[in-house]
């Protein structure tokens, strides 16, 4: 894989900037989202078929996910290769790594469109919530695609539509009625996948067969309201876009999170957020 784009790389570099400055936050916070993640992860290790014995690879893996799913199914005999972009979230990726006493996990430094990978060396290649934010779609699938050993499976879960992922559709409602701030077309974006023909038509593309798709229900849950938007200011794009807000502006967003979490506190003020994923499998 390799993307020489000039524009492409701006937006890797941005987004690279954007990860490693949200690691701190995504330390706090992985607990909290890997408990609602995690059927999920079960998921994209069913429909890529893992089992002892794979060499599995994980694009996007940020805080460890879901490699460590995987490696816990491929057992010793197997290996898992987990790959990301930014150092801070590998650093994260390794702690879990290490305290779950796996031995079994490869983290690479590296975004997805430049890894060097052999042919028909991979069992399974999964992707969770990350072919979204990468600039180079079709050079992206067709380099996990070359990756898989005939046969091998692919799996992979994206966003639905805004009105369907209050987790991430909250914040960008709030940035973009207080600021008037909107995404440029086809940048990556959380739910830039959410027309599912999108991704078909580039698994199509790349010689992929026998695609699935099927949606599922993860509710993200957070103390309170506040909890939430602390969440949301501390991870991500949001995070990226308000601190280059004036002081005053970023607050406004943020009461204005807290007034749209709270619509789905429950007695005690416990924020459930039901998300609606979309998960792909596919057959080399």
């Amino acid at each position: 894989m390799n993307d020489p784009n000039p524009e492409h790389l701006k937006i890797k570099g941005q987004q690279k900037a954007a990860w490693n400055d949200s690691a701190e936050g995504w330390k706090r916070w992985w607990p909290t989202f890997e408990r609602a993640a995690q059927t999920v992860n079960d998921r994209l290790v069913e429909l890529a078929g893992v089992r002892a014995g794979n060499r599995v690879l994980d694009i996007a893996t940020g805080s460890g996910e879901p490699a460590l799913t995987a490696a816990r199914a491929v057992g010793q005999s197997g290996r898992v290769v987990a790959v990301d972009m930014s150092p801070g979230m590998l650093a994260i990726a390794r702690e879990r790594i290490d305290a779950a006493g796996l031995t079994n996990v490869d983290l690479v430094e590296s975004d997805a469109e430049s890894l060097s990978l052999d042919a028909n060396s991979f069992d399974a290649v999964l992707c969770r919530w990350g072919l979204m934010f990468m600039p180079d779609l079709d050079g992206v699938v067709r380099g996990m695609r070359r990756a898989l050993k005939p046969g091998g499976h692919f799996a992979t879960a994206v966003w639905s539509v805004a009105d369907k992922v209050p987790m991430c559709g909250l914040a960008r409602d709030a940035i973009r009625r207080i600021t008037g701030i909107v995404p440029p077309p086809n940048a990556p974006d959380p739910i830039r996948l959410a027309d599912t023909s999108i991704l078909e038509r580039a698994l199509a593309s790349a010689g992929f067969r026998d695609v699935t798709i099927e949606r599922q229900i993860v509710t993200f849950e957070f103390p309170s309201a506040d909890a939430f938007a602390d969440f949301r200011a501390q991870i991500g794009g949001t995070r990226a876009m308000l601190s280059k807000m004036p002081a005053e502006v970023a607050r406004d967003v943020r009461d204005a999170v807290v007034s749209s979490a709270q619509k789905y506190a429950a007695d005690g003020g416990v924020v459930r957020l039901s998300n609606e994923t979309i998960c792909f499998g596919a057959r080399a």
